[in-house]
């Protein structure tokens, strides 16, 4: 993996993850809230999760 590679997928996650605030900030906010208050435990497991999903994905596209 190139550097520019690295630096533009973190860009693009920097834009997804910049959309629904705003575009809808309300939202945003009642789901964060939400997120506050989960246990750590369930933080990991969303995280884990992600995380599965962002590999299995990387693993399929680079094929």
């Amino acid at each position: 993996m190139s550097s520019e590679a690295f630096w533009s997928a973190l860009a693009l996650v920097l834009v997804i993850e910049g959309i629904l605030p705003f575009v809808s900030p309300g939202t945003w906010r009642r789901g964060f809230s939400q997120l506050m208050q989960l246990r750590d435990g369930q933080l990991r497991f969303f995280g884990l999760c992600s995380i599965a999903l962002g590999v299995l994905l990387l693993w399929f596209l680079g094929d």
